[in-house]
């Protein structure tokens, strides 16, 4: 049985790595939308009175002008996603990722949301290519396993049958794990996605695909 401190800091780990990147995206927003609120304050000067405000040009601000700094913040945001394609962004972002990598704690979550997220975006051949199940860490008990490929060289050669490379990933840090060499013929095909594999191993399987959960291969 899990004892209580371990349990609770697994899940703790857990709800940061599901809660983490929403957060921050609000927090972001939020933020922007303060800045740019006061910016847009600042123009009403420029402009009658009544146009601007309520009551005749005697009450609060109208609400469009809120929507105003809020459309700003969120094309912000977009325009921030554009310019980090390019040298200058690609820097920036380099230098946020040695801030956080460097934060106790936050730097383990980050880090393995890095992580996760450059193995999905690579276009290397090597990615994950299949969901699978595979007979794991002992015959009987099933894993959920990610294929990279078909081996090649003297472990294809030792083995005398088509051996894939199959990671397993850990709970719930799925950048952690095991490289298992199983034959093609012993692994179950999975119709998930890699993407709802991985959410599957983070939630300790409480995010189960419908498809698994109907029990259909």
């Amino acid at each position: 049985m899990e004892k209580p401190l371990s349990w609770a800091r697994t899940g703790f780990l857990t709800g940061l790595a599901v809660v983490f990147p929403a957060l921050i995206s609000i927090a972001i927003v939020v933020w922007l939308f303060g800045v740019l609120s006061h910016f847009t304050d600042t123009l009403l000067v420029f402009l009658p009175a009544e146009w601007t405000h309520e009551r005749q040009g005697h009450g609060p601000p109208r609400l469009y002008w809120s929507l105003i700094a809020l459309l700003l913040a969120l094309l912000l945001v977009a325009l921030l996603g554009k310019v980090a394609r390019y040298y200058l962004g690609k820097k920036l972002l380099h230098l946020l990722d040695v801030v956080f990598l460097r934060v106790p704690l936050l730097n383990k979550v980050y880090g393995a949301l890095k992580q996760v997220d450059e193995a999905f975006r690579s276009p290397d051949k090597s990615s994950f290519t299949q969901v699978v199940l595979v007979q794991f860490p002992r015959p009987g008990l099933y894993s959920v396993g990610l294929t990279t490929g078909a081996q090649s060289g003297e472990l294809q050669e030792r083995t005398g049958d088509r051996t894939l490379r199959v990671f397993v990933p850990e709970t719930p840090n799925p950048t952690a794990g095991f490289l298992v060499l199983a034959p093609g013929r012993e692994l179950v095909k999975l119709d998930m996605t890699v993407t709802e594999a991985i959410r599957f191993v983070m939630s300790l399987g409480a995010a189960a695909p419908t498809a698994m959960a109907n029990g259909s291969r």
